[in-house]
Parts: C-alpha cells; structure tokens; sequence
C-alpha cells in the first residue's frame, strides 16, 4: 500500500503538470481569439494576403493548445479552447464567404463540431457587415450573393435542434442571425429600390436637358 507521501508526491507531480500545460495554453487562446478579430478586420478591408497570414498565424496556436493539453482533456474541453476554436472557424469562413472560396470543413481547421457551427453562425453578422459596407459604395452586385450564403447558413443550422450541452448554445446562436438576416434582407431591399430610383430619376435629368438644349 502506498503511504500518504507518495500519494502527496504524485498528487504534486500530476496538477503541476495540469496547471503548466493550462498556463501554456490559455495565452495561447487569448492571441488566437486577437488573431481572428484581426483577420475578419483585414478581410473587410479586401487585404487578403494579410487575412490569411493572420489566420495562419492563428491556426499555429490552435494546433499548440491541442498539443499542450493532448494528455489532459477535461482543460482542453474546459471552455476556452472552444472559445477559440469558434473564432477561428468564423474568421476562416468569412474569409472564404467574402473571397467566394469554397467552405472549409471542421476537419480542413482541425476544430471541433459545435464551435465550428457556432462559428458559421456569427459569420451571419460579419457578411451583414461586408453587405452594408458594399451597399455604401454601390456596389450592390455583390450584396445578393452573400445575402443567399446568409439564408443558406440559417437554413441549415435550423435543422440542427439538438441539446445545447451538445451544440454549444447554437439555437441562441441560431436565434440571433435570424433576426440579422431578415434585417440585412430588409436594408439591401430598400437599398436597391433607392439605387433604382435615384438612376431612374438621373435618366428622367438627362432627357429633360437633352430637350431644353434642343
């Protein structure tokens, strides 16, 4: 039978090693989560070279936190890891939505299901951002498409009516991009009337003074 200072022993030894393995990784996650806020920033912008070396850079420190806590597990599901996670699938699927790209998959990221699927669902807020962006420099064209990728995203997680302790929370993520996208369905409508209109209205000016210098 063991004595209680062996056991004390090995009790030191294992949660110094849980606790170094945890401190490794949750900076880890923080940078990760910057990295992604600053990827979907520079996408916005159309800088694509620099949204990919961020997301690469990202991706790094994804597969270093599985690394450093591949023998503790209970840390890695812990929380901030998933955090992580989601932000880095919605920082890659903006860029592809954005670059017209196809999807990565969960598989292509190395991340889990339910941050993955989180994390397409608030990409539902960011191409409402590049839509309303586009919209202000009349470039309507290239609004209807991310609208349908918008509509598709909330098609398909709709279908996905699962316990949250599976999904992780994804109705509420749910929830919120159907009211992002009926509002982004309503502004491009009222966009594109006013667009059409100011052109009609512009082809009306121009007749009317081709007549007066007649």
């Amino acid at each position: 039978m063991p004595d209680l200072q062996m056991i004390g022993r090995a009790a030191q030894e294992y949660l110094a090693a849980k606790h170094a393995a945890r401190e490794r990784a949750l900076p880890k996650s923080r940078s990760a989560i910057r990295l992604c806020a600053n990827t979907i920033r520079a996408a916005h912008r159309d800088e694509f070279a620099a949204a990919a070396q961020l997301l690469a850079d990202a991706g790094t420190l994804l597969r270093e936190m599985a690394a450093d806590l591949r023998e503790h597990q209970d840390i890695f599901h812990a929380g901030f890891v998933a955090d992580a996670q989601k932000e880095y699938s919605e920082a890659a699927l903006t860029c592809a939505f954005i670059k017209r790209e196809p999807l990565p998959a969960p598989g292509d990221l190395g991340v889990e299901w339910a941050p993955y699927l989180n994390g397409l669902g608030e990409t539902i807020g960011e191409l409402r951002r590049y839509v309303l962006d586009r919209m202000r420099l009349g470039k309507f064209e290239a609004c209807e498409p991310l609208l349908a990728d918008m509509d598709e995203i909330y098609a398909l997680l709709i279908t996905l009516d699962y316990p949250d302790a599976i999904t992780g929370n994804l109705r509420r993520t749910t929830d919120a991009a159907r009211g992002i996208l009926e509002k982004t369905r309503g502004d491009l409508t009222l966009g594109v009337g006013q667009a059409r209109l100011n052109m009609a209205l512009r082809d009306v000016q121009e007749r009317l003074d081709r007549m007066v210098n007649l």
